[in-house]
């Protein structure tokens, strides 16, 4: 099966543009699968049944496997068998009638706006590392990027005049604003503390370690894992928790879903649906604290 799983990973990189990243999952659910099905003696893709998916998915909830890692596997099975049956490798399709566990939906963790202020304050001083540090906070949290795209940033992609930047991700370009807070901390960092870092002059990377290379997604969660140690906030942050503050704090101050949607890069409204229900819930708990009688 490693052939067809090679070329369905090729396919969804040509024809569908996905990023490294999923392509990287895929590949890692279906040889997974594929390892499983040849241990028991099923080494070719027309002889997989649903039958013997089923057996593969006990086989993953028996090894305690949490329901959204299954629900993904399930994810890269259906589009796999899907493909071969549609380029007619296979005659039918033995995925079409697996069902994903259910999986019970979280509200993301979100920082306070205090909490956010405190975090965004903890880079103070003027090494260039610090500069770096604050400038890249900031503009996470005012433009709710991704941390892929703000590790991926280009000196030419933010226009400070305008007080903008352009995002380009696998399948469009979006300008997103962002405020005077993250252009201060911009205009810092590229005057004190950028040439400090870059040696090579010709670097178009906006960020960069301390070695002037390209900064990693596990560097940038260490440093932000610093930050909110020092700042004495106690819920567990990620890159992702100034994601979800971002749109939180905005629907929480009046931003409809759609320009919200819009900001965040998502191609489905009902991704935001979420931080309306979140705003909806802080209305209920507020209504409650100042007006039940007992609550002092």
């Amino acid at each position: 099966m490693k052939e067809e799983i090679l070329r369905f990973i090729e396919y969804f990189h040509t024809e569908k543009q996905t990023s490294k990243n999923t392509e990287v999952s895929y590949e890692r659910d279906l040889r997974k699968m594929s390892l499983f099905l040849e241990e028991q003696g099923i080494h070719t893709v027309g002889s997989v049944s649903t039958a013997s998916l089923n057996s593969y998915i006990f086989y993953l909830e028996q090894s305690g496997m949490k329901p959204a890692t299954i629900s993904r596997s399930i994810a890269s099975m259906k589009a796999f068998f899907s493909y071969l049956n549609k380029t007619h490798v296979i005659v039918s399709d033995p995925s079409e009638k697996l069902k994903a566990p259910k999986i019970e939906k979280k509200m993301p963790e979100i920082l306070s706006p205090d909490e956010m202020t405190k975090l965004l304050e903890q880079p103070s001083g003027d090494s260039p590392k610090e500069l770096r540090d604050k400038a890249m906070l900031e503009l996470l949290y005012a433009t709710g990027i991704r941390v892929s795209e703000l590790i991926s940033l280009k000196v030419s992609d933010v226009n400070l005049q305008m007080e903008y930047l352009n995002c380009i991700d696998a399948h469009k370009e979006r300008s997103i604003p962002f405020g005077k807070k993250a252009k201060d901390a911009l205009e810092r960092y590229l005057e004190k503390g950028r040439p400090k870092l870059v040696d090579d002059e010709a670097s178009e990377w906006l960020f960069t370690n301390c070695s002037g290379q390209t900064m990693s997604r596990q560097g940038f969660w260490k440093l932000i894992k610093y930050y909110g140690g020092k700042a004495g906030i106690r819920t567990e942050i990620t890159p992702h928790t100034l994601r979800h503050s971002f749109a939180a704090h905005l629907v929480r101050n009046g931003a409809d879903l759609k320009s919200v949607q819009e900001l965040l890069g998502y191609s489905d409204i009902s991704a935001t649906l979420v931080y309306a229900q979140m705003n909806q819930n802080k209305k209920v708990r507020d209504v409650y604290m100042n007006t039940h009688p007992r609550i002092e």
